[in-house]
């Protein structure tokens, strides 16, 4: 029977196609080995030669802590110094990767998304705070608390499933708290209960080519209302952040892979490449080749 932490981390092995490459660190959700992960920033770097490529999780959230050394995170395409005690946070579908200066020391939390979910359901501040890459400064809290979870982790006490639980909240919330000191406009806001459900039905859906009165059936209200309840936590209406969420999938195949236009364009659904180019150019505000071509200069 395969280890399961073989499939943890391992993000940088040659693959067969030069599409950006998702892990889900534990399988199946019947199949999950432990509640979450916790190991140290060294266990998996060393075997890459401290190089872990750019790729995804699909459902699964991670917080690094750079403790000792540092190196650069790549980020949704942004490159981000990491120096000690920084802190860096990786939703779920996020492109990143990290080169390592050896040897770095530190910690790698990973939680299920369903788990950060259930555990920031009721604080709509910290969702948001969390729902974006970013790499910070770590306060003594945060870097006491993944140390503890470490701890525990690594133990068989009793309650061990109880205590993870309580310390990941602990540590969600904390680095929501530094999330918002850093940047109190992107975080002051919380996400009514309506716009999360319907940002977790694009998430879905969106491959689907589903329109807006697909979500507000599916969501039980009307497309006015629907569009209104996205202007007022977006400044857009839920039209364009279906584009959006497209339009995103398409910038990280270009920035990530090589695969041509025309490809990602039917990968991602589209029949009609003209149609595909003029969504990206009205929500990229240019043409997908010139995109490609921006970043490789």
């Amino acid at each position: 029977m395969p280890d399961p932490d073989q499939y943890l981390y391992d993000s940088n092995m040659p693959a067969a196609t030069p599409r950006i490459r998702s892990y889900n660190l534990f399988g199946e959700s019947a199949q999950l080995p432990d509640l979450m992960h916790c190991e140290t920033i060294a266990a998996r770097s060393v075997r890459h030669d401290w190089e872990l490529e750019p790729h995804r999780h699909a459902r699964l959230h991670q917080l690094l802590l750079v403790e000792s050394g540092g190196g650069t995170a790549h980020l949704e395409g942004r490159a981000c110094a990491l120096a000690p005690m920084t802190l860096v946070n990786v939703p779920a579908g996020d492109v990143h990767g990290f080169s390592f200066a050896r040897p770095t020391q530190g910690l790698v939390v990973t939680l299920p998304d369903a788990m950060r979910e259930e555990l920031t359901a009721q604080a709509g501040e910290a969702r948001a705070a969390l729902a974006r890459s970013w790499v910070l400064a770590a306060d003594e809290a945060i870097a006491a608390t993944m140390r503890q979870i470490a701890r525990e982790y690594a133990g068989h006490d009793a309650a061990r499933a109880l205590v993870l639980r309580g310390l990941s909240a602990c540590l969600l919330g904390l680095c929501a708290r530094a999330a918002e000191r850093a940047d109190p406009v992107a975080s002051q806001a919380a996400v009514p209960t309506l716009m999360r459900r319907f940002e977790s039905a694009l998430e879905a859906h969106y491959l689907e080519h589903w329109k807006v009165a697909d979500y507000a059936r599916a969501l039980a209200v009307s497309t006015t209302h629907l569009s209104r309840v996205a202007r007022a936590a977006t400044g857009a209406p839920a039209s364009r952040l279906i584009d959006a969420r497209m339009i995103r999938e398409a910038r990280r195949h270009l920035a990530y892979t090589n695969m041509s236009v025309t490809t990602i364009a039917y990968a991602l659904g589209y029949t009609d490449l003209a149609y595909f180019s003029r969504v990206f150019a009205r929500v990229a505000g240019l043409p997908p080749r010139a995109f490609r071509a921006r970043l490789a200069n």
